[in-house]
């Protein structure tokens, strides 16, 4: 970013050099940008349970004051380094405008693209940044080419409810028919592989399907890889919906074996609000036209699917301390902090009699997310009354989720700078209630 008349170097604002800087808090290491984890050498599920070292990681947040807040779902926090990042981008796109914007921004665009193809085992060509998953998936959606009159489409009633509304508007608008899934809110990957292949097997007109890796609603990982695998057998295309599940679990695409897959940065990965991606597989264009008005002649550009025409260019400059900062902890470790946080308070809350607990009933299926309800009290109000009840009884927010065939339930949400002790006050209004 170092143009005729920059003020901020390409080396400081775009390789995250404050992530490093400010995590070296473990074992005397530093933290390491471009991909190497500060504690590649300690066992993640050990190190969940180290709060010195979550203690650390916290001081790299601003927290949030008068309340414990257990919704974290919604958007990540930025850590303070990325947070510098965004205001000194936001300082110098302010200050340079469209003289930076026509001369520099294509090629930093391009370096945001490559941190995030690199970070998910992808290539360049294959991510287009959007503001959103939401974004990303419903373009796809509405472009999708290969419908016909008497085809199926199928959802889930633990996807995301916009997009269910959208899979509703194919039946509308392409004379296709909607099928809704309805899985179980326990289950493990052995039951929901087998609720998949169950429905495919009894319409086999489905040709297009919305998956969802990490349900919204209570966290439930769904087995992608092997429900891609059976799919695949039966011609039926996927769309996936990765907007919660990228940080909140550790993987890479080819883990996944998915051609098209929206993604949200300002979730789990810690970019700026207004960060997400699309990800589409080479050689599988030819389903998915271009945004209208948008050329791509060799079906072979991502970037040709959306048309997010202004975007917030200091959102994608932080992109890279994002993901720096991200790595440096370790996704790994993430993910193993974040499921023991859960755990703490799901262990104990299964065991009471009046609550429900929502989510996986084995870890494979579990995430750091999880639901939960007081027996029989399943709609909206019911939840919203326990949402409120938390909040201003016990001073832990949290937030309801609607849209699951069984009903409504409140979603709890930790990160990795809440504590052990968050979670035992969570656990302490459950007890109560």
């Amino acid at each position: 970013m170092q143009t005729n008349s920059g003020k901020i170097s390409r080396r400081n604002l775009m390789t995250g050099l404050a992530a490093g800087s400010l995590l070296g808090f473990t074992n005397g290491s530093s933290g390491q940008p471009n991909g190497k984890s500060t504690t590649s050498s300690a066992d993640p599920y050990a190190l969940a349970k180290d709060e010195k070292f979550w203690s650390d990681i916290a001081k790299s947040y601003d927290l949030t004051k008068g309340i414990v807040n257990l919704e974290h779902g919604y958007w990540g926090k930025m850590a303070k380094p990325v947070q510098e990042t965004y205001l000194q981008a936001t300082r110098m796109v302010n200050t340079q405008n469209s003289f930076y914007a026509r001369k520099d921004y294509k090629a930093d665009y391009q370096l945001a693209v490559h941190r995030v193809a690199l970070a998910l085992g992808v290539d360049d060509e294959e991510i287009v940044l959007t503001r959103n998953a939401s974004e990303a998936i419903h373009n796809v959606i509405h472009q999708y080419q290969g419908l016909e009159p008497g085809d199926s489409v199928l959802y889930a009633d633990s996807d995301y409810p916009s997009f269910k509304d959208t899979m509703k508007w194919l039946e509308e608008s392409r004379g296709v028919k909607a099928i809704q899934l309805q899985l179980p809110t326990r289950a493990n990957q052995d039951i929901l592989l087998k609720k998949y292949i169950n429905v495919f097997d009894q319409n086999p007109n489905i040709k297009l399907m919305l998956l969802t890796h990490v349900s919204n609603q209570h966290g439930m990982v769904l087995p992608v890889k092997k429900i891609a695998i059976e799919a695949r057998k039966r011609g039926i295309d996927i769309i996936c919906d990765n907007a919660q599940s990228w940080g909140l679990i550790d993987y890479k695409m080819s883990d996944l074996n998915i051609n098209w897959a929206g993604f949200n940065l300002h979730k789990w990965i810690g970019s700026p609000v207004g960060v997400g991606a699309l990800y589409m597989k080479k050689g599988t264009f030819d389903k998915v036209a271009p945004y209208p008005g948008e050329q791509d002649p060799d079906n072979n550009k991502a970037e040709t699917r959306i048309h997010t025409a202004t975007s917030n260019f200091a959102s994608v400059l932080a992109i890279p301390s994002a993901i720096d900062f991200h790595q440096s902890i370790g996704g790994a470790n993430k993910e193993a902090r974040l499921r023991y946080l859960r755990s703490l308070w799901t262990t104990e809350a299964e065991s009471i009699k009046k609550i429900e607990v929502l989510g996986g009933s084995d870890e494979a299926s579990w995430t750091g997310m999880a639901s939960f309800r007081l027996q029989g009290r399943t709609t909206i109000e019911d939840a919203t009354e326990l949402q409120q009840t938390l909040e201003n009884k016990f001073g832990i927010f949290s937030v309801v989720r609607k849209g699951l065939a069984t009903g409504a339930c409140v979603r709890i949400t930790p990160q990795v700078f809440n504590t052990a002790s968050d979670i035992e006050k969570l656990l302490a209004a459950i007890k109560k209630l």
